[in-house]
């Protein structure tokens, strides 16, 4: 896959430009969800009077690790080297929109993303749903396939390839989902570093 001309990058946030701090498990035992459901589509499903008290306390709960967030290795040289590039830069994340902001500021990334480029579960379908690349591709007036989604799990590979962007894999060493990724990188570090090699 050559990088040296993609100039359209959008990254998963949590675990992609930050290091992972969810516990997944202890959030659906907080919430009462089964193990195997997905926690966004449990909570969608639920009565709305149910599931406005499960959303409150996730936001809470995402607002306190939000604050405490952490770059991830080599997020901050690799968003660096692309906006030198003169790269359009766009998140897609499955948090909210205002957590996100404010963990792209914890993590030094903020000025790097405008607000409206930033899109989270309240302004696009969550991940796997290539709905957010399709936005992100209309908005920029370039097709789906220019697109380079960035991230550290199968739904972000799932979510480019049903939008028919590129999919990078980064901050896993062994990649479980080959059929899904059109490159993989350890990390940032080393994605900027094949990014410098072209």
């Amino acid at each position: 896959m050559n990088l040296a001309g993609v100039r359209h990058w959008v990254f998963d946030m949590d675990g992609t430009l930050t290091i992972a701090v969810h516990d997944f498990s202890a959030i659906k035992r907080a919430l009462d969800i089964p193990e195997d459901d997905d926690i966004l589509h449990h909570l969608v499903a639920l009565p709305a009077d149910e599931a406005a008290g499960k959303r409150a306390w996730l936001l809470e709960h995402e607002r306190e690790l939000a604050y405490a967030a952490t770059p991830a290795p080599g997020a901050r040289e690799l968003v660096e080297e692309l906006c030198d590039r003169g790269c359009r830069l766009g998140v897609l994340t499955r948090n909210a929109h205002e957590l996100a902001l404010v963990t792209l500021q914890a993590v030094g990334l903020g000025e790097y993303f405008a607000s409206e480029d930033i899109l989270g579960r309240d302004e696009a379908p969550p991940k796997p749903d290539p709905g957010g690349l399709l936005h992100l591709a209309d908005r920029w007036s370039v097709e789906p396939s220019e697109l380079v989604m960035v991230g550290d799990y199968r739904f972000d590979l799932e979510c480019a390839k049903a939008a028919g962007a590129r999919g990078v894999l980064v901050n896993v060493p062994v990649n479980p989902w080959p059929e899904l990724t059109d490159l993989h990188a350890r990390d940032c570090l080393q994605l900027r570093e094949m990014l410098a090699g072209q």
